[in-house]
Formats: C-alpha cells, structure tokens, sequence
C-alpha cells in the first residue's frame, strides 16, 4: 500500500528518514529516480541514510513503476520519493494506485516560482500540476508530516 508519494529534490534525509516514515508508519521506502541507479557514491549515502528497520529500494523510474504494477510492494507501507514533478507525473500517470502527491522541497532556478518556503516551480511544472489536479489527484505542500496542508490547486 502506497502511503505517501513525496517530491523532494534530496530524496532521502531527515524530513523524509524520520518524520514521515515515523508518522506514516512506513517500512519500506523506494526512490524513484534515474540518476541514483547509476550513482554507487550517492546510492551508498542514501542507504545511510534510511531509518532502522525500513527497507530501502532504489530503481529507475521505468522499474519503479513495473514494481509497483506488479504487486510486488503491496505489502509494504510505501513510501515514494521521487526528485523532481516531472518523475512524480509520470509515475502517476502509470500507477493508477497513486492518488495523492506531496510537495515537499524543490530548488530555485532561474526560471522559478516560489509555491512554498522550499518549493518553486517552472510554467511547465505548474502546467503538469494542473493536469494532476484535474485528472483528481490531491496535491499538497508541506515539508514534514506535522504541518497543516496547503492545498496546490489554490496556490497556483
């Protein structure tokens, strides 16, 4: 069962490690993300990372939604962290079990937008939210579990 699916530009660190898997009761946590998969050093820190107790699974994004349609991680409390709105759109659309996101924290570019304290956008981020929102998707921001919901569709 998929608990949370999180855009954080970090993936995995205290916010994520502590916080939401404590609150979400998660045991398993799958990174979604096609540079990690390629990355030993960075995969390696990402393990150290992870909280006692919680099974970490890194793949690509092609794989993770393969795992997740396959059943494979149905027994597990699912958390689903993904680094960017793009990869968390795609999993949506080709995981039908997805029904809510979370924003959590995004870095600033040139061509950005602040939604939230730690969280911008680009036109083409928005334009991908809104096509969440409309196909039914919840979309929230808030960077650790304690906080109040923001609801995205109003603040874009």
């Amino acid at each position: 069962m998929i608990v949370l699916t999180r855009v954080d530009h970090r993936l995995l660190h205290g916010q994520v490690a502590f916080s939401w898997t404590n609150s979400l009761g998660a045991d398993a946590i799958l990174i979604a993300n096609d540079d990690v998969v390629k990355d030993e050093m960075w995969k390696t820190t990402l393990k150290l990372a992870k909280p006692v107790g919680v099974k970490l699974v890194i793949k690509n994004i092609e794989e993770a939604i393969k795992s997740i349609n396959s059943g494979v991680t149905d027994k597990y409390k699912l958390l689903i962290v993904v680094s960017s709105i793009k990869d968390a759109k795609n999993l949506i659309d080709n995981v039908e079990e997805i029904k809510s996101l979370n924003l959590g924290g995004s870095k600033h570019s040139e061509n950005s937008r602040a939604l939230g304290k730690s969280f911008y956008i680009t036109e083409d981020e928005e334009k991908m939210l809104r096509e969440l929102i409309d196909k039914g998707i919840e979309v929230e921001l808030r960077q650790v579990a304690n906080e109040s919901k923001k609801d995205v569709k109003t603040l874009i």
